[in-house]
């Protein structure tokens, strides 16, 4: 069983995290973050070394719970490419997962950070590997699998699917205009139709 301690460090950390991800590292004030929890600025800093270690730990527990959201998909049975069409499908419905994120922890992040907070920003590029490493491995498999075709690298492929998934979050965020997620991803399943299927 955790302590109290741990127990109150996750309960700033889930609590905060929305409002880092909305605001960002600069614009999060400490009244922010002590509205937000009910605590004291004590109590917070009793937990976490500063603001930027909280913002880092933040960050973690936001970009973990997409991270598990993709493996869970791409765990489940099936082809490869019925692993690609779970990720395209989540993706359609993307602003849901994380509107109680506020909004999307890697674009979010990515920006916020890229001048502000070195940690923070290296941090995202580590997220951003990752997530386009476990596309990339679906497709290795389903190439060793002669389930699919390769235009180009699993890799290559991962990052421009991933790169085109990344430009229609930052449009539907500025214009929150659904259509934007809604017809990326009707493209991106025709592209892998067209360019996978064997």
């Amino acid at each position: 069983m955790s302590s109290k301690a741990e127990r109150t460090s996750q309960y700033i950390i889930e609590t905060v995290a929305p409002v880092f991800n909305k605001h960002g590292y600069i614009g999060t004030s400490m009244s922010d973050l002590t509205e937000a929890t009910g605590l004291t600025k004590g109590a917070i800093y009793g937990n976490f070394e500063n603001k930027e270690a909280l913002a880092l730990a933040s960050y973690e527990y936001n970009s973990r719970l997409l991270l598990d959201k993709i493996d869970e998909l791409l765990a489940i049975p099936g082809s490869a490419l019925d692993k690609v069409y779970n990720l395209t499908k989540f993706y359609k419905q993307y602003d849901i997962f994380t509107i109680e994120m506020g909004g999307c922890p890697v674009l979010n992040t990515g920006v916020d950070s890229f001048n502000n907070n070195r940690l923070l920003s290296a941090a995202n590029r580590e997220v951003l590997r990752d997530i386009e490493g476990k596309i990339a491995l679906v497709l290795e498999n389903g190439v060793n699998n002669k389930e699919i075709n390769l235009p180009v690298t699993p890799l290559q492929f991962a990052k421009q699917l991933f790169t085109m998934l990344m430009g229609a979050i930052s449009m539907f965020t500025i214009t929150q205009d659904r259509k934007y997620l809604i017809n990326t991803v009707a493209y991106l399943d025709l592209l892998i139709k067209n360019e996978l299927v064997k």
